[in-house]
């Protein structure tokens, strides 16, 4: 059976998103936000004024997942920043092994 529900979308890249709007599209409090681009593990290049701030759909998938990691391990922001780090460069090398032939 055929669905004629349409699904609208935005590219972050194009629309990028503010501090408020991350915060509640990861249902946490904008100061959770505000602490991880302090600690320079989100947005590290925020170096204009917090108004200023965009955060584009890299940045809502690593918020994402620093705050799932917060949450299942009871981490700190600088754990979770290594933990989602290694996992990235874990997929990059991966990736590679794979266009080498190497890995299936």
């Amino acid at each position: 059976m055929a669905s004629d529900a349409t699904m609208h979308g935005v590219l972050l890249e194009e629309a990028a998103l503010t501090l408020e709007e991350l915060a509640r599209v990861c249902a946490v409090e904008p100061d959770w936000v505000l602490q991880h681009v302090r600690a320079g593990v989100l947005l590290t290049d925020a170096g204009q004024a917090r108004e200023h701030w965009r955060f584009t759909s890299v940045d809502l998938v690593r918020a994402r997942q620093l705050l799932e990691v917060e949450q299942v391990f009871d981490a700190n922001e600088d754990v979770a920043a290594l933990v989602v780090d290694l996992s990235e460069e874990v997929r990059r090398l991966k990736a590679r092994l794979r266009v080498a032939g190497i890995a299936s």
